[in-house]
């Protein structure tokens, strides 16, 4: 998709930019794929904000995403290519030859009329999926399972790649596009090929109405706020921290913190960390 820029009218637009979304073949999604999709404006069960800065935003209907790709050995065509307002990425819509339809993560280079498959026996094809095992080292893949038959949790977003890298035993090695190198069991499936709508990242909201459109209210400063909101808060005119290293907004050191829980299980499939460390 090409990025579309407006002519400076207003301060608004002189540096916005936008999608053209000429790669889109559908605009209304399949009914019989939505479903409703209520608002938290960041806050928990008990009515708590647990998320700042949310709320607002356009009225959505959530598109259901098959993760899992456990449709075996039966053929399915593209027949549009649409635009998710939940996600960066565009989705596929897949009519099977048995009648039943899904929607499945737009790979880069996927056309309406392309053929998808899922499971063994499919070709290293854009669209299809397959487990670890049965993808020839080097393979640009997304939509990666963590766990056998869990679905898709990594490498889903628009423009995102990994790479296996290898394969020991009953693991298969994946480069991250963070750049973390991990174990996956080697029965996991991924789907061939990048995910679509890479130019995403190039897009410039331009004017603070487009966050609101999405859900994203300001974000304030702790050297804004008063002290009791804050451990930045405070002090006459502007002023630093006023202590050895910056704080959350509960009293947290925020930098140079690992917060990743080491107990996790997947923390010790980890071969080299994103960071390097």
């Amino acid at each position: 998709m090409a990025i579309k820029k407006y002519k400076p009218t207003s301060a608004g637009l002189r540096q916005m930019s936008v999608l053209s979304y000429d790669e889109l073949t559908k605009k209304a999604p399949e009914k019989s794929l939505t479903a409703p999709l209520k608002k938290s404006g960041g806050r928990n069960n008990d009515g708590r904000t647990t998320s700042r800065f949310r709320g607002g935003g356009n009225k959505r209907k959530y598109r259901i995403i098959d993760f899992k790709r456990d449709k075996e050995g039966i053929p399915g065509k593209v027949a549009a290519i649409e635009y998710d307002p939940n996600r960066t990425a565009n989705i596929a819509l897949i009519h099977y030859v048995d009648g039943e339809k899904r929607y499945i993560l737009a790979p880069n280079g996927l056309k309406v009329g392309a053929t998808v498959e899922s499971g063994e026996g499919s070709d290293i094809m854009i669209g299809n999926a397959l487990q670890l095992k049965d993808i020839p080292v080097g393979t640009i893949i997304h939509n990666i399972e963590m766990k056998p038959g869990k679905g898709g949790q990594l490498v889903r977003t628009a423009g995102a790649e990994a790479q296996l890298a290898g394969k020991e035993g009953k693991y298969g090695i994946v480069r991250l596009p963070s750049g973390e190198i991990r174990r996956l069991d080697i029965r996991c499936k991924a789907t061939i090929g990048q995910v679509g709508n890479v130019e995403h990242e190039l897009v410039v909201l331009g004017k603070a109405g487009k966050s609101r459109y999405l859900g994203r209210r300001p974000h304030v400063r702790g050297s804004a706020m008063n002290p009791v909101d804050h451990p930045h808060g405070g002090g006459e005119g502007r002023t630093p921290v006023g202590r050895p290293q910056p704080m959350t907004p509960w009293g947290k050191k925020s930098r140079g913190v690992k917060t990743r829980n080491i107990k996790k299980k997947s923390s010790n499939d980890i071969i080299r960390r994103r960071k390097g460390k």
